[in-house]
């Protein structure tokens, strides 16, 4: 059993949040924190709603094509991970949902990284701020290494992924997010990662001011630095 970190040891949002990045030939990553004026369950974002049952193509982000969905895959693999079957880009598995009409709404955070990132293609991470502890990174996991993904208890095996790790160990990526970071009804504090490709810097800009706009009035937005690791 895992034991509870010090009370010092928790994540403190009130002050300057940074995420170490280990070295990566493609990977980039932007970050940050959401502080939600209701609990996730009363807020209402009518245009993420509107945007999650809109056709691909019709918001302001460039519909993702082959190109996006390779560069997608390629900067996965890099490192030896296989993003097939089960294991493809949680970007890819929106699209697939859309297209099946099963793409149901969760809560505000949930339901608006889901619309940004079915509309841009890039994977995008939503964890609860308040079941983390410091210090956070992200590296490529390795041999050995899993978690819990669902609450069902099924595993998903991370190695060769670029993954959020905190002081317990790793709980986000660009694949499945773990169960125990998920957002829940008691949510106030969301921590919001894109996972990109080097290569798609305009794409990742566009759909951060969208994801952005999206949030306008339910909640606030402090930004994260993502930091070389030394």
């Amino acid at each position: 059993m895992l034991r509870a970190l010090p009370t010092a040891q928790r994540f403190r949002p009130e002050v300057f949040v940074q995420i170490t990045v280990e070295s990566h030939p493609r990977l980039s990553v932007s970050a940050f924190i959401s502080h939600w004026r209701q609990p996730l369950t009363a807020a209402t974002l009518p245009r993420t709603a509107a945007l999650l049952s809109t056709p691909l193509g019709s918001s302001e982000l460039q519909p993702p094509d082959d190109a996006l969905r390779s560069s997608i895959r390629d900067l996965l693999r890099q490192r030896g991970f296989k993003p097939t079957g089960r294991s493809k880009p949680s970007s890819e598995y929106l699209i697939r949902a859309s297209s099946e009409g099963a793409l149901g709404a969760i809560n505000a955070a949930v339901d608006t990284g889901n619309a940004v990132s079915l509309h841009s293609g890039l994977p995008i991470s939503v964890v609860d701020v308040d079941k983390l502890s410091e210090p956070l990174s992200i590296r490529c996991a390795a041999e050995g290494e899993s978690y819990v993904f669902n609450a069902t208890g099924q595993i998903i095996t991370l190695q060769g992924l670029p993954c959020l790790y905190d002081a317990v160990g790793p709980c986000a990526n660009a694949v499945k997010d773990a169960q125990r970071t998920k957002t829940d009804a008691g949510t106030r504090r969301t921590l919001t990662i894109f996972w990109s490709d080097k290569s798609l810097e305009a794409q990742t800009q566009a759909a951060l001011r969208l994801y952005h706009s999206l949030l306008d009035g339910a909640a606030d937005i402090t930004p994260v630095a993502v930091q070389p690791q030394p």
